[in-house]
C-alpha cells in the first residue's frame, strides 16, 4: 500500500470513529438511524475528508476539529449520493457494490434519510465537540448551506438531470459540473480558511482550488463510467452514455477529456504550489485522482 494510501485509510478511520460516536450519541430511537447509517457507512474512501485535512495541514490546523468538520461534510455527501441513486433521479440500484438505500429499504425512507443526513451535518458542525466560537461556526454553516443548496449541490443536480439528452456546450457542462461536484470541495478547502479565520481573498483562493479539486474528480468518474467494468467499480457503469448524460467524455471524447483533465490537474497543482512544502498531502490528493482506474 502506497504511503497516500495509508494517510488516506487513517482518515477514512478517523472520520468514521468521529461519525460512529456521533450516532452513538443520540438519544431519541428512530427507524431513519439504520438507513442513515446504511448510507454514510457505505465504504467510500473519505476523500473529501483527505481533502480537509490535508488543506488543514497548510494552516497547522487541529486534526480533531479536522475531523468534526469532514464529517458534517461526509453526511452532506452521503444525502446527495442516496438522493441521485432514486429512480427519479439517476435511478442507480448498486453504490459501492451494495444496494443503494432506497433498494435496501424503500424510496421513502431513502428520501428522509437522505434529509436527515443533510440537517445532521449542520448539528456537527454547531456541536459542542467542535472547539470554535460561534462566529466561526455560523460561517460554516452558512457557506455549507450555500455549497449544499440550490445554487450549489442541488442546482448542479438540477442542471445534470436536465441537461439529458440535449446538446450542451463546454462551458456549460463545466459549469454545472463545478456545481454538482465541485461546490462541495470548495468547502472542504474554504472551511480551513473560515476555521483560521483568514480574509476573503485567502478564503477565494482556497475555495476556487476546491472547486477545481471536484470538477478533476467528476471528470474522472465520468471516464472510469465510460472505461470501466461495473464488477471493478461497484455500480453500474457505461450509464452516462445510455442516459446521454452531458459530460466532456460524451462531448469531446475519451482521449481528449484525458488530456482536459491533465491540463487541469496542472492547473490545481500550480495553485497548490504556492502554500510551499505544508500542501505536499494536498498535491498528493490530486495526483490520487488521476490515478484512479479508467
Amino acid at each position: 500500500m502506497s504511503v497516500f494510501s495509508t494517510k488516506l485509510n487513517t482518515i477514512a478511520n478517523s472520520t468514521n470513529s468521529y461519525l460512529k460516536s456521533f450516532f452513538l450519541k443520540q438519544k431519541k430511537n428512530s427507524y431513519l438511524l439504520q438507513p442513515m447509517k446504511y448510507g454514510v457507512f457505505s465504504g467510500g474512501k473519505r476523500f473529501r475528508s483527505a481533502i480537509v485535512v490535508n488543506t488543514g495541514k497548510i494552516y497547522n490546523i487541529n486534526y480533531k476539529k479536522l475531523i468534526i468538520v469532514s464529517s458534517a461534510i461526509e453526511c452532506v455527501h452521503s444525502y446527495s449520493l442516496i438522493h441521485d441513486d432514486l429512480p427519479s433521479m439517476d435511478n442507480d440500484e448498486l453504490r459501492r457494490g451494495m444496494p443503494a438505500v432506497h433498494k435496501k429499504f424503500n424510496e421513502f425512507t431513502a428520501i428522509l434519510a437522505g434529509n436527515s443526513l443533510l440537517t445532521l451535518a449542520f448539528e456537527i458542525l454547531s456541536g459542542k465537540d467542535l472547539q470554535l466560537s460561534n462566529n466561526y461556526k455560523n460561517e460554516l454553516i452558512t457557506t455549507l448551506s450555500a455549497c449544499a443548496g440550490y445554487s450549489g449541490l442541488a442546482g448542479g443536480q438540477y442542471s445534470d438531470l436536465t441537461f439529458e439528452n440535449k446538446s450542451i456546450s463546454k462551458k456549460n457542462i463545466i459549469n454545472m459540473q463545478k456545481k454538482k461536484t465541485g461546490e462541495l470541495f470548495g468547502f472542504c478547502c474554504e472551511s480551513i480558511a473560515i476555521i483560521k479565520g483568514a480574509n476573503s481573498t485567502k478564503r477565494k483562493q482556497l475555495k476556487a482550488i476546491g472547486i477545481n479539486i471536484g470538477l478533476l474528480f467528476q471528470i474522472a468518474d465520468d471516464l472510469i463510467d465510460h472505461k470501466e467494468d461495473s464488477s471493478i467499480i461497484g455500480k453500474l457503469t457505461k450509464n452516462d452514455n445510455k442516459k446521454r448524460k452531458a459530460t466532456l467524455v460524451n462531448l469531446l471524447g475519451y482521449e481528449e477529456t484525458i488530456n482536459f483533465a491533465k491540463n487541469l490537474k496542472k492547473k490545481i497543482d500550480q495553485q497548490i504550489k504556492k502554500y510551499g512544502n505544508k500542501g505536499n498531502d494536498l498535491l498528493d490528493s490530486v495526483e490520487f485522482i488521476l490515478k484512479r482506474k479508467f
